[in-house]
């Protein structure tokens, strides 16, 4: 039995997504014949050919011919203009970012080669902020690193001009999201799958097709880790079916887990045969044993498939067979990368932010440390699913087996560690054990800023190879921190984060505004602790994430507590998740967001820490109370205590 295992379009570029290099991994161990393929990279690169940017400038010419020059969308007029520059340059920009060609980096800084459309307006807003830009972020030496920058916006150029040409439902990290995010209905998507193929679906097409020819597979496994690859998902499964509909085709992944939990609407299943929720080792392998013989279908585990009524009419039937634990961390093994092109990747360098280029450049081997959460208390977060509820760790001495064994597959010592919060006991004794047996690595990965991180373990992670940590200050508010359970208060994540840092270790963290009960004089007192913890060198890069209240969290699931009430929902036959709601505090966080994101930008580039807060808004503000020294006097009493 050969089971073809596939990531839809579309994921990060510039390394794969792990679920299918897990689950070949676990499959072949358990002797059953896995191959991999990653569709998403290779339709983006189909599509950024010379032939593939001649097929768009025809969807172009054919969307906008009754528009006049100056009625069209900024990237759609530049790319017709320079449409001969953009068909020359686009393989060789490519090829860069591939790290092919590394000596046309010298030409693509020069500003004359590359075509500029509306992506590049960004380096212009900033340097009518902080002068020469691209001077302070790359100096004189950092070529290849400022070449990878105006490619990236290169490539920005030609994907927008996919979305607002060519295909509305193409974007370089998403496809369709909009069709399948928290949507009750599954008429969107349904509608799309029935309309005309689009220019990226054809490509798709013909991916897939040759993959069935390659592969002669007995079964077809998609993993769906966003609501922007359930598109791809029902557009392959529709390919499959309509070249073989009789070979079983069974969905999974990040996105099913967290939405399809209510799943009813029968039309899903016109694409696939079996939906399984949460880990997906013990479905899976349940599912090959019963298409083998050896089981029956109510042996399946957290399994959807159509059943009928005593009428003999067709409905979605959820079987969960408890008898049947989850593969333990000990058993899953490590991830196996064969059959993913792991030399045609991208790197890229979206923004002037070190964080998003360390998650948009390089190829990270992704492991996890252990599964769920060792915390689990966030009110905000889906504690009560399995992925952050059951925590099980394989051991330090397991994990850098696994470790040495990536290493030697993919001939790459960076690893992203991708648990929701890395345990801390398990983070030193991997240090500990990278360290014993000589083993170089870099690694990142996201924490908790608990206490447990003092300078000297946060310098035992450095030593063994850690550049990078992200965690979640969230609303720098000890009120707010003690009611969401984060378990951590402002100043010990400044004493946390300065010792990562003065480690040498680049620190990101997650900020939160809107939450239930925040209110304005909370928020401004909340980006002042910001703007003294990042003029303090606390952390070097940060994002204020909008709240949002998930059916899942405890929020979603006693809203009371938190005082605010949930909207109405319509009835769910297909996605749910984010559920709107009503917070009589009755702040204007949409205000307020604009603002927090203004200055954190321009603190991030090491600007504007003298402005007054209320300089940032677009309308007067609450005067903030914390103290100007607050955080700095909080490591006065540290350094006293000890």
């Amino acid at each position: 039995m050969t089971v073809l295992l596939m990531t839809p379009p579309m994921t990060q570029l510039n390394t794969p997504y792990p679920a299918t290099a897990y689950l070949t991994g676990f499959l072949r161990a358990q002797g059953y014949e896995a191959v991999q393929r990653d569709p998403a990279i290779e339709l983006f690169l189909e599509m950024m050919t010379q032939q593939g940017l001649d097929i768009m400038r025809q969807h172009v010419e054919d969307n906008f011919e009754q528009f006049e020059d100056d009625e069209l969308p900024d990237a759609i007029f530049t790319f017709l203009a320079e449409f001969d520059r953009y068909r020359l340059c686009v393989e060789p920009a490519i090829r860069f970012l591939q790290g092919k060609d590394p000596s046309l980096a010298m030409r693509i800084n020069t500003r004359r080669f590359l075509p500029e459309g509306p992506a590049f307006d960004v380096i212009e807003q900033m340097e009518a902020v902080s002068g020469d830009v691209l001077k302070k972020a790359f100096g004189d030496l950092g070529v290849q690193d400022k070449a990878k920058y105006l490619a990236t916006l290169f490539i920005n150029d030609l994907s927008a001009v996919i979305t607002q040409g060519v295909d509305p439902y193409f974007e370089v990290s998403r496809y369709g999201e909009r069709l399948a995010a928290a949507n009750p209905s599954f008429d969107d998507l349904y509608n799309t799958l029935m309309s005309e193929s689009t220019f990226s679906s054809e490509i798709l097409e013909q991916l897939v097709e040759a993959y069935l020819e390659e592969t002669q597979p007995s079964v077809i496994a998609l993993t769906v880790p966003f609501p922007g690859n359930m598109l791809g998902a029902l557009r392959i499964a529709q390919t499959c079916k309509e070249i073989n509909p009789d070979i079983p085709i069974v969905m999974g992944g990040g996105f099913i887990n967290t939405e399809l939990r209510a799943l009813k609407d029968t039309r899903v299943f016109e694409f696939v045969d079996f939906i399984c929720v949460d880990d997906g080792e013990r479905p899976f392998m349940t599912l090959l044993e019963y298409f083998d013989g050896k089981r029956d279908v109510d042996d399946l585990v957290r399994t959807y498939f159509l059943a009928e009524d005593q009428d003999g009419e067709p409905f979605v039937y959820f079987n969960d067979n408890k008898a049947l634990h989850d593969i333990p961390q000990t058993e899953v093994g490590a991830p196996i990368y064969d059959g993913l092109p792991l030399s045609e990747y991208l790197a890229l360098c979206e923004m002037l932010n070190p964080m998003h280029r360390i998650w948009s450049d390089g190829r990270w081997n992704k492991l996890t440390i252990a599964h769920g959460c060792y915390w689990k208390k966030c009110s905000f977060c889906d504690v009560s699913l399995d992925y952050i509820e059951r925590y099980d760790y394989a051991g330090a001495n397991i994990l850098v087996d696994r470790i040495e064994q990536l290493i030697e597959e993919t001939g790459q010592t960076g690893f992203h560690f991708v648990d929701e919060a890395a345990p801390p006991k398990a983070l030193f004794a991997m240090a500990e054990r990278l360290i014993e047996r000589g083993v170089v690595i870099s690694w990142w990965g996201n924490i908790r800023f608990e206490k447990t991180f003092t300078p000297e373990k946060c310098q035992l992670l450095a030593d063994s190879g850690c550049i990078a940590v992200s965690g979640g200050l969230e609303v720098a508010s000890d009120r707010l921190l003690q009611l969401m359970k984060k378990g951590v208060s402002v100043e010990q994540v400044a004493r946390v984060t300065k010792g990562f840092s003065d480690a040498g270790i680049l620190v990101h963290a997650y900020l939160m505004y809107g939450f239930p009960t925040q209110t304005e004089q909370e928020t401004v007192d909340a980006l002042e602790m910001v703007r003294q913890m990042m003029s303090q060198g606390c952390f070097q890069s940060a994002y204020w994430h909008r709240f949002a209240a998930t059916i899942h969290s405890p929020i979603g699931i006693n809203p009371e507590e938190y005082g605010i009430t949930l909207a109405e929902r319509p009835d769910t036959l297909f996605a749910e998740n984010d559920v709107d709601f009503f917070d009589p505090t009755n702040v204007d966080h949409d205000m307020l967001g604009n603002g927090l994101r203004k200055a954190l930008y321009n603190y991030m580039h090491g600007i504007g820490f003298d402005q007054s807060l209320s300089f940032w808004f677009d309308q007067s503000v609450a005067r903030p109370t914390v103290k100007k020294d607050l955080i700095s006097k909080a490591f006065s009493n540290l350094i006293a205590s000890t």
